[in-house]
């Protein structure tokens, strides 16, 4: 899948959060754990994801359009989220 950004948005990601969207290209997102992200109404679907890039967890808001995945945020995870993500994607044996 192919993934874009809006490089103005991409360079205040990186001031807020210390990470570029264009990272994002590192993303697998078959394995992206997410649900909707209902907060508000965007006018669109906006989902919120987590996936694991290099190593690190991510939690990464998204719209995809067509076969593309457009990023409009992209930070490391929080503790809390991390938590919730291992016990959700945790397999039982």
């Amino acid at each position: 899948m192919k993934t874009t950004h809006d490089q103005t948005k991409s360079n205040a990601n990186e001031q807020k959060h210390g990470a570029s969207l264009s990272i994002a290209e590192a993303i697998d997102w078959s394995s992206v754990w997410c649900a909707p992200d209902d907060r508000k109404d965007y006018g669109e679907l906006r989902e919120i994801g987590y996936a694991v890039i290099d190593a690190r967890l991510y939690c990464v808001v998204f719209t995809q359009r067509d076969e593309t995945f457009r990023v409009i945020s992209l930070r490391k995870a929080n503790n809390r989220e991390i938590d919730r993500y291992e016990k959700a994607t945790q397999i039982d044996p």
